[in-house]
């Protein structure tokens, strides 16, 4: 601009020339229309033609240079022109970037830059490649680095200003680089959001400095060592207390706790509650130290900043599980109260009908068809299918009843009892059926196979009989119901059992008089009634001898062994004392010198 001022002075110069040489030529023109000419006039003209001459060359060198100038001024108009376009155009496009982030704001979210819980600012823009999600990454790095660096100096984060962007700087550390698009997304200049980008840096970098600074780790190494040394004065006065009081403790209780029966079965005697109370108070023991522990340990945890999050894990670990469990718990209770009234019912029904199966059982309550001996067992079954149905309603107010994991156990279960139980199932069946059959009842005298003897149990799966031999012999009631099962009690009382056995005589001797010796021998037995009369059978004529067989009712069917003994020994005493010889087993002899085969009355040969 200077030169063109310059050029124009010098323009303004030569026109003040020209127009004085103008002047001098219309001064010619006059005096040589006056027509006098001398010759100071003429030497006068001479010089005026050199001053023309020089004036026609300056004036040709100054419109030269007016067209120059004139050229120059057209081509800075043209710049002009240009550059306020350019301008314009700048303004126009920054107004634009401006409504396109007005309308984005809206509804970008943006990257927030969170440095241990506290956001500090809120990145939008892309720098370069860097998404804004990576630039707040890098920055909560660098930030947390020199926040924990056991020296810091405030003045050391600046912000240094460059043609493309604006850094926040720690040291020779890049923080944060702000652009000229972070400013756009800001409403304001770059330099200023930067400096206010810098001065939050600063607060929260000195915020770090004072929570993990070396001063801050001395306090807290010593605070730490303090709440370890009372969490040991606390464990060792525990044992301490614990070990001095605990028999005192357990003599006092012991003298006012007494044991616990239930009917005739003693609980808990005096040695048991006195182990029980000594385990009560190791187990209280255990669990003061180690509450104890669950406050001292997280509390060390948490003095150091580095360590806070295993506080937060170390609490986790126990009050999550109380807290759930506490809400499953709370949650749980209208369930748990449909199941108590669904408890409640059931049981009083059930007490009702076992008042009802005792009066039918004690005879005070009679209902023809059913016997009385048969109301224990149909209250037992009763009760088995009501707690079947009472458990169909509970089911489904379980907890996680409908999880898949708890029904694929169910179904599990349900499979193995269902293909191990078949047996099982069978001899409950037979039981069932054995129970309204009425077969034989506890306290009869039956015979099974080759198993003759008293019942003693009558289950739903077996059956227990004890022989004449005292041994207990079980058998299943799938087989009870597939063989033959004789009931010598249910006969004895209501016709009386026939006792019977067999003896061979041979042909020599009268069956009269071997009649009247075997009646004579029923009569003399203990346990053969009178009345019906014993009789005498003959049973088998065979080659060498005639078969007998006496029999006499009874109604001992318990002492039947004992029967049976007694009416061989009479037997054998009748037919000896007869002279009656026995041929059982029986005998092929001559009878030359052969002596009868009866022995002697006093024993001797």
């Amino acid at each position: 601009m200077r030169k063109i001022y310059l050029r124009c002075l010098m323009l303004w110069v030569a026109m003040i020339l020209v127009s004085a040489g103008f002047a001098q030529e219309r001064e010619y023109e006059e005096v040589e229309a006056s027509g006098g000419i001398d010759v100071s006039s003429v030497s006068r003209m001479s010089e005026m033609d050199s001053v023309m001459a020089v004036n026609d060359s300056i004036t040709r060198e100054l419109r030269h240079q007016i067209q120059e100038l004139k050229l120059q001024s057209i081509v800075m108009q043209e710049q002009l022109e240009k550059t306020g376009e350019n301008t314009r155009e700048d303004s126009l496009r920054e107004v634009k970037k401006r409504q396109r982030i007005d309308s984005l704001r809206q509804v970008t979210q943006g990257s927030p830059l969170i440095v241990e819980g506290d956001t500090l600012l809120v990145i939008y823009a892309r720098k370069g490649g860097l998404q804004p999600e990576a630039r707040t990454k890098s920055a909560q790095k660098k930030i947390l680095e020199v926040g924990k660096s056991l020296k810091f100096v405030p003045d050391s984060i600046y912000v240094f200003d460059s043609e493309e962007s604006t850094d926040v700087m720690a040291g020779e550390t890049v923080i944060l680089s702000v652009t000229h698009l972070d400013a756009l997304w800001n409403n304001t200049d770059r330099v200023e959001l930067a400096n206010r980008y810098s001065e939050i840096i600063r607060k929260k970098v000195q915020e770090l400095h004072d929570s993990y600074g070396i001063q801050q780790k001395m306090n807290s190494f010593g605070l730490a060592m303090l709440i370890l040394v009372v969490q040991i004065l606390l464990i060792m006065g525990t044992h301490l207390f614990f070990n001095r009081w605990k028999m005192r403790l357990t003599r006092i209780l012991l003298r006012n706790i007494k044991p616990i029966r239930i009917k005739d079965y003693t609980l808990f005697d005096t040695h048991r509650v006195g182990v029980a109370i000594i385990v009560l108070m190791n187990v209280f023991r255990f669990v003061l130290v180690l509450l104890q522990l669950l406050v001292s340990i997280p509390l060390i945890f948490s003095i150091f900043p580095e360590t806070k999050t295993v506080t937060y894990t170390i609490l986790g670990y126990v009050l999550s599980p109380m807290k759930d469990i506490f809400f499953a718990v709370v949650n749980y209770l209208p369930d748990l109260f449909k199941i108590i009234v669904i408890i409640i019912c059931f049981r009083y029904l059930l007490k009702v009908i076992r008042f009802f199966a005792n009066e039918i059982a004690s005879g005070k309550l009679k209902i023809n068809g059913f016997y009385a001996d048969l109301a224990m067992p149909t209250y037992s079954i009763l009760r088995v299918l009501f707690y079947s149905f009472m458990l169909v309603m509970i089911w489904p107010l379980l907890p996680s009843s409908n999880s898949e994991i708890f029904q694929g156990v169910s179904v599990f279960i349900g499979v193995i009892v269902s293909l191990g139980s078949t047996s099982i199932v069978g001899n409950v069946m037979s039981g069932l059926v054995m129970t309204y059959m009425r077969p034989f009842r506890i306290g009869d005298y039956i015979r099974f196979g080759d198993t003759e003897g008293e019942v003693v149990e009558k289950s739903m799966l077996v059956t227990r009989v004890r022989t004449r031999k005292n041994e207990i012999v079980t058998i299943p009631n799938s087989n009870m119901m597939s063989s033959q099962t004789s009931n010598f009690s249910s006969s004895a009382q209501r016709y009386g059992v026939i006792v019977h056995t067999k003896i061979t005589i041979g042909y020599d001797e009268p069956w009269k008089k071997i009649e009247r010796l075997l009646l004579d021998a029923a009569e003399a037995t203990e346990g053969i009634k009178k009345h019906p009369k014993p009789y005498v059978r003959v049973t088998s004529l065979d080659d060498f001898y005639v078969e007998y067989e006496i029999n006499g009712y009874t109604d001992r069917a318990k002492t039947l062994p004992t029967v049976y003994s007694a009416l061989h020994s009479n037997i054998l005493d009748h037919f000896h004392g007869a002279g009656v010889e026995i041929m059982s087993p029986h005998i092929e002899a001559h009878r030359d010198n052969l002596p009868l085969q009866i022995p002697p009355q006093d024993g001797k040969n």
